[in-house]
């Protein structure tokens, strides 16, 4: 495992550049201009009781509030804007089917505010969310700052036991990693598990913290993402970047115990050394491109990402071979598989619900490559509960034999 202990550098120091000095593009390259004159006119958009972000169910109302500032009187006209799956539209329609009657243009002069109902009644008993800005052609108005999110389900139930289930399966994935480490330990022995999962785990691992730790704190990058999606949400959240870093912690732990306890003659094979080598070149040389302003760090950490969907595609495939060589998965905890399964079916799950909830089955279907990765994996689980309880229940390859080579390392 010498070749992945540069793995947790690679990660301290692209998170260390992520979160303190990736601010390159931005950097003044003369002296700061004076601060600009404070605006004449503010505006504010909100909805139920002075809120940013509202939930209601279909045939509910919504009361919206527009409030207006100004120094000196002026007739100023707003409209809205809608902002529904990452498109800009004047209308509230999602799949070209209303959510709600469309809210009406409003004037305001001096210190004014308006009240407007969204009925959602009159729709076309469409569910979803959907991000609300004002416009107006007569001051420029900054859509992020001024916009509303509105979320219309068909049921609150629902959406309660979806958010349950959501904490399930975090739960449920959080835990997993920690029976292979408790066997390794009880054991004093890594033999039975496969050096070449662990060394993917940790590098995907690496590069979903990477690509979390840049949305959620690097304000250059969110600057970025708001560029590219006005009225958008970053998609990740506190304890995304958490369970991303504690994956890092406890794969670096698996490692160590690799490093320390009996691996017989177990090793990384060839075949991952050299994809981890690409995965690392590309991941380098994208780096550097980010570096020179030939691409943004939001296509960075992107890039990142598809390197972490590429390594969750194939990582499990050295441990189930490696079982089928050995017709054992003595070694191989189960305990690790039994979770994620329950982590990764409540996830599907959890999935058909929100896309019934929110009328947002594009998710999944539209978005085959998420809900493909999440039923690969279940898939995965299935074959491993398989054989450890059904095809190698009662067959454990012996201890010598493993140690004397009895199970050469499985290329992928």
């Amino acid at each position: 495992m010498k070749n992945c202990n540069f793995v947790p550098v690679f990660v301290g120091v692209c998170i260390f550049l992520l979160t303190v000095r990736i601010t390159k593009t931005d950097a003044p390259k003369t002296t700061a201009p004076p601060p600009a004159p404070a605006p004449t006119t503010t505006v504010v958009l909100q909805c139920g009781a002075n809120e940013t972000s509202c939930n209601i169910v279909i045939g509910s109302n919504l009361t919206i509030t527009v409030r207006q500032t100004q120094a000196k009187a002026q007739n100023i006209s707003y409209d809205f804007l809608y902002y529904v799956d990452e498109t800009i539209l004047k209308e509230p329609k999602k799949d070209g089917k209303l959510m709600f009657t469309p809210l009406a243009s409003v004037s305001l002069s001096g210190n004014e505010s308006k009240t407007l109902e969204l009925v959602t009644g009159k729709g076309d008993n469409t569910a979803g969310e959907i991000r609300i800005g004002l416009n107006s052609s007569e001051i420029q108005i900054d859509l992020k700052k001024v916009s509303i999110t509105v979320e219309i389900t068909r049921s609150t139930g629902l959406k309660i036991f979806i958010a349950v289930i959501g904490w399930i399966y975090f739960v449920a994935w959080s835990v997993s990693f920690y029976p292979q480490c408790w066997l390794n330990f009880k054991r004093k022995s890594v033999i039975g598990l496969n050096f070449d999962f662990i060394a993917l785990n940790l590098t995907g691992f690496t590069c979903y913290t990477i690509f979390n730790c840049g949305l959620y704190f690097n304000a250059n990058i969110r600057r970025l993402y708001f560029k590219v999606h006005p009225l958008g949400v970053v998609q990740v959240e506190l304890n995304d970047v958490v369970f991303a870093l504690h994956a890092v912690i406890i794969t670096s732990i698996t490692i160590l115990q690799i490093a320390i306890y009996d691996r017989g003659r177990q090793t990384v094979s060839r075949v991952c050394r050299a994809l981890l080598s690409a995965m690392l070149l590309f991941a380098a040389v994208t780096l550097i491109l980010g570096g020179t302003n030939i691409i943004t760090w939001l296509d960075w950490i992107n890039y990142l990402s598809y390197i972490k969907l590429f390594i969750t595609i194939i990582k499990y495939i050295p441990q189930a071979v490696m079982n089928f060589k050995r017709k054992s998965t003595d070694g191989w905890s189960i305990g690790n598989i039994l979770l994620d399964f329950t982590g990764g079916s409540l996830s599907i799950m959890q999935m058909f619900l929100k896309a019934y909830n929110y009328d947002d089955w594009l998710s999944i279907f539209g978005n085959i490559t998420k809900f493909g990765l999440g039923f690969f994996s279940v898939l995965f689980d299935i074959l491993f509960i398989l054989q450890h309880y059904v095809f190698y229940r009662h067959q454990v390859t012996p201890y010598e034999e493993i140690i004397n080579g009895g199970n050469s390392p499985p290329s992928i």
